[in-house]
């Protein structure tokens, strides 16, 4: 892929991730009154999600030169569902699937109010890491916080790129940086929902071994969003994201994300 391209797809997710975006109403309004959904109720919140959906669209469609609701668009590991909605509102048609799982991260495991009131039919998982999709089906896979959770990532790696379609993409967002402050510290408390942590290295090596090839790769989130309320949620993420993208505290951020392609061979 020639220098033009990679540097225009990393403009589009610097002019995205600045966009101030309307907050999705309907999507508040489903999760009034269930605790586990308080993220989407905040402001600062649902506009990480708003800002990361609305970058996949933009992406795949200058990546394709294609509309995203003629593009087939795996949701891995939907949980919730709020990446499935928030993409049908952007006129994309999205598969959603999760493990069929008692967990209360599984969409099986735990109250799912927007998935409830949308009707997203949900694909049952019931292996570890296949899936079940041809091979060179799919246009797009996404992972919303689910890559550091799989018990087996470099073989879900493969997996992915079997069902993946020459110069297919993979979005992996949320996953847990190893020189995180915030995942370290919840680490220093007992809390080990992020048991893996990843470093820069070992995501090339994963992807590497898995015959994937990063278009795109950075730092996100030094600020947390989820649980406080910012008096104005767009300034602190605009602060946030130039700390991230500019300054040397990006190496404390909570995330690295990146966006790796199927080569054609």
């Amino acid at each position: 892929m020639n220098q033009k391209h990679l540097d225009r797809y990393i403009e589009i997710r610097k002019t995205v991730f600045s966009q101030a975006i309307a907050l999705d109403p309907e999507l508040t309004e489903s999760v009034q009154g269930y605790d586990s959904h308080n993220f989407l109720i905040n402001p600062a919140g649902q506009n990480i999600y708003l800002y990361l959906t609305l970058f996949v669209k933009m992406l795949v469609e200058y990546h394709f030169g294609q509309s995203i609701s003629e593009l087939k668009i795996l949701d891995w590991g939907c949980g919730k569902g709020h990446v499935s909605y928030l993409l049908q509102q952007l006129t994309a048609q999205p598969i959603s699937c999760d493990r069929l799982s008692p967990d209360a991260d599984s969409s099986f495991g735990q109250q799912t109010p927007i998935i409830d009131k949308n009707q997203i039919a949900v694909v049952e998982l019931d292996h570890e890491y296949e899936l079940p999709f041809e091979s060179r089906s799919l246009d797009v896979v996404l992972s919303f916080g689910v890559l550091e959770h799989v018990p087996h990532d470099a073989k879900s790696l493969l997996e992915i790129n079997r069902v993946l379609q020459p110069q297919g993409l993979f979005f992996c967002f949320n996953l847990p940086y190893k020189l995180s402050w915030t995942q370290n510290l919840a680490h220093l408390r007992g809390n080990y929902y992020h048991d893996r942590l990843y470093s820069k290295s070992q995501v090339h090596q994963l992807l590497d071994d898995s015959s994937l090839e990063v278009i795109d790769l950075w730092h996100r989130q030094l600020l947390p969003k989820n649980n406080i309320r910012y008096p104005q949620y767009r300034l602190f993420e605009s602060i946030d994201q130039h700390l991230t993208e500019f300054t040397p505290f990006k190496y404390l951020a909570t995330n690295i994300e990146f966006v790796a392609v199927k080569p054609d061979v």
